[in-house]
């Protein structure tokens, strides 16, 4: 017997809760059964997805489960209310549900995005985005949200913060770009409108290593390795361009190193062999002459056999693994006497008297120093394997001096001569004048 805050009718059974709403509850037409935990069998009941107000509003919603099944289009009501918030959330994601999306179909220039740079953008959403956006739904992000996510995430670390925001700009613009959804923008318009939000001045001014300094580096790191101090100093490589090249790639004879391809560590794919960063990164590098003896003793002393032997092996014929190359300084008690010693890259660096300076800080140096002697924008792109001038321009600083001897060529053309002064204003006028 049903008790007296439930109701059996005809077609379905209504029950009033204790917080005095309804709900109702049907038997399957096609009585599919289940097995109950006594091991009986019983017909499936199908609840309404949600409690009504009054006992009317569930009698209607009954009513209309009948007419579904009498018209032929029933199916359960939960697969149907799934199939509803399915429908609401592609129309309204939340930033936590459509970035995932974005980022595993993000493209550029037709090809998936690399592996570390998916990593890269996985650790910032993961630490900077989305625990002030993921429950946020796309429409609820206003431009105030996002500035004051700018000004408050990571106030201390402006480049981080630039990388972030470029990457939460992105995602909104596609978001409210209707021919990436189907047809439809999910946002009226981008909230990320910060004037230069996305750029960052470098506050680092490197003075390049000197010759000497350079020297003392490539002396202090292990014979299979101090060639690559050597090629990132003399020939502009990077790190991963150097630890993939093999014997095929150099041409002693010619004194050239044909770069063809690049080794790349993600977190998600290890290790990864490809061709270079950009069609520019293919190149012929020429070796300069001081140092192309050390590169055919070192192809003879260490290099692996054959064509495609590496240049630089890591362990057991893997590649040169980062944390091999650069090691750690020697560790030094207070009175500076060394209690640890130390190997590689950092140890090197740090008896040059130069722990300031980053092995990529050596192509910086060889493309300022190619500046100084006077190599053009393009050589220089040819030389450092950038496709864009402003690629190129990131890694020239102006020789010390430089500006003066350009001033003083331009003011011989005028027809001044350091004769015409009483004190020569540049070094090279300087020298002049004492002859």
């Amino acid at each position: 017997m049903a008790s007296k805050d439930a109701e059996r009718r005809e077609f379905g059974y209504i029950r009033k809760l204790k917080s005095g709403r309804y709900s109702a509850t049907y038997a399957d037409p096609y009585k599919t059964k289940v097995e109950t935990r006594s091991g009986k069998e019983r017909v499936v009941d199908h609840r309404a997805p949600f409690t009504f107000e009054s006992r009317a509003d569930a009698e209607e919603w009954l009513v209309d489960e009948r007419r579904l099944m009498t018209s032929g289009t029933w199916r359960p009501p939960a697969v149907r209310d799934a199939e509803r918030r399915a429908e609401l959330l592609a129309k309204y994601p939340t930033f936590g549900e459509y970035a995932p999306r974005w980022l595993a179909a993000r493209k550029v220039k037709g090809r998936p995005l690399a592996d570390r740079t998916r990593d890269h953008y996985q650790d910032l959403l993961d630490r900077f985005i989305l625990p002030t956006f993921e429950d946020l739904e796309l429409r609820e992000m206003s431009p105030e949200l996002v500035g004051h996510w700018y000004d408050t995430s990571t106030p201390n670390l402006p480049t981080t913060r630039a990388h972030a925001y470029s990457l939460l700009r992105s995602i909104m613009a596609t978001a409210a770009d209707p021919t990436k959804n189907s047809g439809r923008s999910l946002i009226p318009f981008n909230p990320c409108g910060i004037t230069g939000g996305g750029s960052a001045s470098s506050k680092r001014h490197l003075e390049p290593a000197t010759a000497e300094q350079v020297a003392i580096m490539a002396a202090a790191m292990p014979d299979r390795h101090r060639l690559i101090v050597l090629l990132a100093d003399g020939c502009a490589l990077r790190f991963g361009e150097l630890v993939e090249l093999r014997r095929g790639d150099v041409d002693t004879k010619q004194a050239v190193i044909r770069v063809r391809r690049a080794a790349a560590r993600s977190r998600s794919a290890g290790v990864v062999v490809k061709s270079t960063k950009s069609e520019a990164g293919a190149r012929d590098v020429p070796i300069p002459p001081d140092i192309l003896p050390a590169v055919r003793q070192h192809i003879l002393e260490h290099a692996e056999l054959g064509k495609d032997g590496r240049l630089f092996p890591g362990t057991h014929g893997a590649t040169l693994a980062p944390s091999t190359f650069y090691g750690h300084a020697a560790k030094m008690d207070r009175d500076g006497e060394i209690v640890k010693p130390g190997y590689g890259w950092y140890e090197a660096r740090r008896q040059a008297g130069r722990e300031d300076v980053r092995l990529h800080d050596l192509r910086h140096g060889a493309l300022t120093d190619a500046a100084r002697h006077g190599a053009t924008l393009a050589e220089l792109m040819e030389l450092g394997g950038h496709s864009t001038k402003e690629a190129a321009l990131r890694y020239q600083q102006v020789a010390t001096g430089r500006q003066a001897e350009i001033a003083e060529r331009r003011a011989r053309t005028r027809g001044w001569t350091p004769e015409d002064e009483t004190e020569p204003t540049s070094k090279p006028a300087k020298k002049r004048a004492k002859k």
